[in-house]
């Protein structure tokens, strides 16, 4: 796919599954437990929790009943996955991507759903935050997707430009920018956990075009 990118385009990126994979987070996340169960086996209890989780067991569950001495709770557990500053990545080519466009002028916004400290962590963590004009998270707005107010917050300062919108979720990241007229693009790997989803959803859920990578899309 190729785009012409100057002042008066504007692009907004979902961020879970779409700029990362999130299976890396949950991975991030088990690891910053595991070591705060046990400093001195994080490997072990961290296999140990991964092995749960692929086999569709629940490892919090598993957590409270091997430390009961620690007084677990599934809230306290819940904190720390979702407060831990994250190791992750970008996918491959994506901050290639971010960079033609910045160089070019052009808008970058993120919109995301989650909590206010996990997607900002999350942001850090990528190393992305001076490439980002606007971040909307649906904590601090109050929605979640596909509500419009998030979309169109993009539109007050942005009015007759054209929108780019990555995402990857069928279920809510295109059926709003689809209606505002945004160029919808799906990134639908099969590393994506949705990815079954975009195989048997409805037309007006799907992005205009689906590519299976960033090094697919070419900016001029």
């Amino acid at each position: 796919m190729i785009i012409k990118v100057d002042s008066s385009t504007y692009f907004v990126f979902d961020l879970d599954d779409t700029l990362y994979n999130e299976i890396d987070y949950l991975k991030s996340a088990y690891y910053a437990i595991s070591c705060e169960m046990s400093p001195d086996q994080c490997d072990i209890l961290y296999n140990e929790m991964i092995k749960i989780y692929l086999s569709g067991g629940n490892s919090f569950q598993f957590l409270m009943e091997k430390y009961p001495a620690k007084n677990l709770s599934i809230e306290k557990l819940l904190n720390l996955y979702r407060n831990h500053f994250p190791e992750i990545s970008l996918r491959d080519g994506v901050l290639d991507l971010l960079d033609k466009i910045k160089k070019r002028k052009a808008g970058i916004g993120i919109i995301t759903d989650g909590r206010s400290i996990t997607q900002r962590n999350k942001i850090k963590a990528l190393g992305i935050e001076h490439l980002v004009d606007k971040l909307v998270i649906s904590e601090e707005f109050g929605f979640e997707k596909p509500t419009p107010a998030l979309f169109e917050s993009f539109l007050e300062k942005n009015i007759g430009k054209q929108f780019y919108f990555f995402g990857d979720n069928v279920n809510k990241d295109f059926i709003t920018p689809k209606k505002l007229a945004w160029c919808c693009i799906g990134i639908m790997d099969k590393k994506n956990i949705r990815y079954k989803n975009s195989l048997t959803t409805s037309i007006e859920h799907l992005p205009h075009i689906f590519v299976n990578n960033f090094s697919e899309i070419k900016i001029i």
